[in-house]
């Protein structure tokens, strides 16, 4: 299948998913759209797309596009892919996929119908370092993990629509999927939310929250997340006779072991754009025909969709 993407949104993470895109040499970017002809045309001059439209409506409709890559802000997300299946495409939506959980049942439920892909885009599930890192906590080479700690920062200013609270911003919708479905990958199993705490701003927005989780019976992660400081961004993942350090975990190439002896090992992935790996994963997909990807299917989404919203629902 030749796969030809038409992405919706100008949004910062559309030059990632474009490099990644060529990179890989798994599709091609045919279109890009924005609600704004000249937005649209500004990003597809500085991207080298050759066709660009100023509403999402007419690049659905483009006869060439096939799937849509779904980049806009979370509180669209919904909208947009209900209309890109109605018009036939397939689907790739960034994360968070949707804020409601009755929102994600119902757009598995119509891509099924209507015979379409559709996957939500989460990279870390898909980088080798994680995947050699499960390997890793499988082999019992350090023993059970105990004890789980994740940091993660972003300024609110690298997207302005993080501090409102209308267009699904905040520091909850705008990180934790990570947190979870990376908690869900490496340990087969949704974590469990036990307690919370938010900072939020005059608009309603979480600038800050800290989420308390346990897996199983035996192991507690803390994910901290803020939108108000530079934090030092990274995962810890403490065993018995060691433990995993990984720095900006969502995107990491490498992982360093520190065993109980002091002795380490480095795991190691180098790479220009980490969302290839997710790239080539939906090209796989496509090219057998699924409807979901085996490893970020509706299972993975929905559930994680339906512990975001009750953790936000728990802080009002």
């Amino acid at each position: 299948m030749k796969i030809q993407y038409g992405i919706l949104s100008t949004a910062s993470i559309v030059p990632r998913f474009v490099n990644a895109v060529r990179s890989s040499g798994k599709g091609e970017i045919t279109a890009i759209a924005s609600r704004s002809l000249e937005k649209a045309k500004q990003k597809a001059e500085e991207l080298g797309i050759e066709r660009y439209y100023g509403s999402y409506l007419e690049l659905m409709q483009d006869p060439e596009v096939n799937v849509i890559y779904v980049a806009t802000i979370n509180s669209e997300h919904y909208h947009n892919c209900v209309q890109a299946l109605e018009n036939g495409k397939h689907v790739i939506c960034e994360k968070p996929f949707v804020l409601k959980k009755a929102q994600a049942e119902h757009l598995f439920a119509l891509a099924k119908e209507r015979n379409l892909f559709i996957m939500e885009a989460q990279k870390v599930v898909f980088l080798p370092v994680m995947g050699a890192v499960k390997q890793l906590l499988n082999s019992g080479k350090l023993g059970h993990v105990q004890l789980i700690d994740l940091t993660s920062s972003c300024e609110s200013t690298y997207n302005n629509w993080l501090g409102s609270l209308a267009a699904g911003g905040g520091s909850l919708y705008g990180n934790a999927s990570y947190t979870l479905q990376l908690l869900r990958f490496l340990f087969g199993q949704m974590p469990v939310y036990r307690s919370g705490a938010a900072i939020k701003s005059e608009s309603g927005a979480d600038v800050q929250c800290v989420i308390n989780l346990t897996i199983g019976e035996s192991i507690l992660a803390i994910s901290k997340i803020s939108t108000r400081v530079n934090a030092i961004n990274k995962a810890f993942f403490y065993a018995e006779k060691g433990y995993v350090e990984i720095a900006d975990y969502w995107k990491a190439r490498k992982a360093v072991v520190h065993y109980a002896d002091g002795t380490e090992d480095i795991i190691e992935f180098p790479c220009e754009f980490e969302l290839v790996y997710e790239v080539e994963h939906i090209y796989q997909c496509l090219n057998q025909q699924l409807l979901q990807s085996p490893l970020m299917d509706q299972n993975m989404t929905i559930d994680t969709v339906g512990l975001l919203e009750n953790i936000h629902l728990s802080w009002k």
